[in-house]
């Protein structure tokens, strides 16, 4: 029976394909939903925010525990000597131990701060929430810092090979007399200026990758390049207002101003609960043996008690009223601190509406100006070769076509990044706007 070469060849193949994703020049090419998902197990600011959240939730569960039943145990041994004139030497050794139980019957205070606990668990959630969109904002831009980066290269590159051609053509009618020493100048200038622009280029999309592949914790991560055509998607819903609508109600800073004010009302709340009294039932049940000749009846004595225990502060020295005072203060700021948020909220939306749009309408001129650029070019180029356009011309028409493409190439990525930023200036931005965005590249 013969074997399957394929069969033969399959470990091999995949020990190569392992050896080539190991080495930068070979890695396969991630998506942005591949790399938000490492970052979301690797960055330290989005981790210490969900540490942060999960902190809250126990501490809102400490709070409960100012309206359940408390129980404390306690132990006591003692041992006396004493001497006395007329019954000399005389000694005493007790063992006790007792259980106390309490009650909260009423207690208004304690009531308001487990609420308060619980709005603290709330804004921490938003604070992650908030990171979360951080880090969405923060991956993105370094995704597409690296894209940007290799276009500028590539762009340069092709500038350089296309002033490349020219300088050898000038060089050749230089040769034949056909041409001036100028021209070759020129193109030698031009050369020269590229050769230079490559190596910038080149630093920075090696600056560009480090930053990203530092997010994510992965070495030579390769982002996947959009699809092309390049379709940009249009916000929706096109008005500025129905988007700063929804960014006064979703919009994590809004929510946390929103609680902080509920918080400072609760603690007004509580500065008025400290002139009311409160109530405990309280129990206990203890137990005590004595020794010695000091005890008139030795043995072992059992107590119980059960009881209803009231705390009325009626002087406080005016620290209740001023700290009333305080805390009516405190929550105008937070009054305050809310408004100001929903006006930042609502500047930041409508700012970042416009960017989109504005963007957009710059993506379909550089479009026009590419395919004009284009035509340019090649005009430029055919009146090279009959002799009515010279040399700086033809340089001239490159660098006006190299330099539009690369600027369409970032404008392009400046849309995407808008449209995640206006998501994120409304509240919206969720790991759903990294697959949306996913769906735009390439496969």
């Amino acid at each position: 029976m013969r074997s399957n070469p394929t069969r033969r060849l399959r470990p091999a193949l995949t020990a190569l394909a392992a050896l080539l994703a190991a080495l930068p020049g070979f890695a396969f090419a991630q998506s942005l939903q591949d790399l938000y998902e490492a970052a979301r197990v690797f960055d330290a600011t989005f981790l210490a925010a969900r540490a942060n959240a999960q902190a809250a939730e126990h501490r809102a569960a400490q709070s409960e525990a100012l309206l359940r039943p408390t129980l404390a145990a306690a132990a006591s041994a003692t041992s006396s000597q004493s001497d006395l004139p007329l019954m000399g030497s005389v000694g005493a050794d007790t063992v006790g131990a007792s259980l106390n139980g309490k009650y909260p019957l009423f207690n208004r205070a304690s009531g308001l701060s487990v609420q308060q606990a619980r709005k603290a668990l709330v804004s921490a959630q938003a604070d992650l929430e908030s990171a979360e969109q951080d880090l969405i904002l923060r991956l993105s831009q370094a995704y597409f810092d690296v894209l940007a980066s290799q276009d500028a290269l590539g762009t340069t590159r092709a500038s350089k090979t296309a002033i490349t051609e020219q300088l050898a053509s000038a060089k050749r009618n230089f040769e034949v007399g056909t041409a001036t020493i100028t021209d070759t100048r020129e193109a030698q200038a031009r050369f020269d200026l590229a050769t230079a622009q490559e190596l910038a280029a080149e630093n920075d999309l090696r600056t560009k990758r480090i930053a990203l592949d530092t997010l994510v914790g992965r070495s030579g991560a390769a982002p996947k390049p959009l699809l092309v055509p390049v379709v940009l998607p249009a916000p929706a819903p096109a008005n500025a207002e129905e988007w700063v609508t929804v960014a006064d109600q979703q919009h994590p800073s809004v929510r946390r101003a929103r609680i902080g004010l509920d918080v400072a009302q609760l603690e007004t709340g509580k500065s008025r609960a400290a002139e009311l009294p409160t109530v405990d039932a309280i129990a206990s049940l203890g137990g005590s043996n004595s020794r010695g000749s000091a005890v008139l009846a030795p043995g072992t004595t059992t107590t119980a008690t059960v009881g209803v225990q009231m705390n009325w502060p009626l002087y406080t020295g005016g620290a209740t009223q001023n700290r009333l005072k305080e805390t009516l203060a405190l929550e105008e700021k937070s009054r305050n601190d809310l408004e100001a948020a929903r006006r930042a909220v609502a500047q930041g939306t409508r700012v970042a509406y416009f960017g989109v749009q504005s963007g957009q309408a710059q993506v379909k001129a550089l479009e026009a100006a590419e395919a004009s650029s284009k035509l340019a070019l090649e005009a430029t180029q055919l009146g090279y070769k009959v002799g009515v356009r010279v040399n700086l011309d033809v340089l001239n028409a490159q660098t006006q076509l190299f330099t539009t493409q690369r600027d369409l190439a970032k404008a392009r990525y400046d849309v995407m990044m808008g449209g995640l930023r206006l998501r994120q200036a409304s509240g919206q931005l969720t790991e759903l706007d990294v697959q949306a965005v996913n769906r735009l590249l390439a496969k």
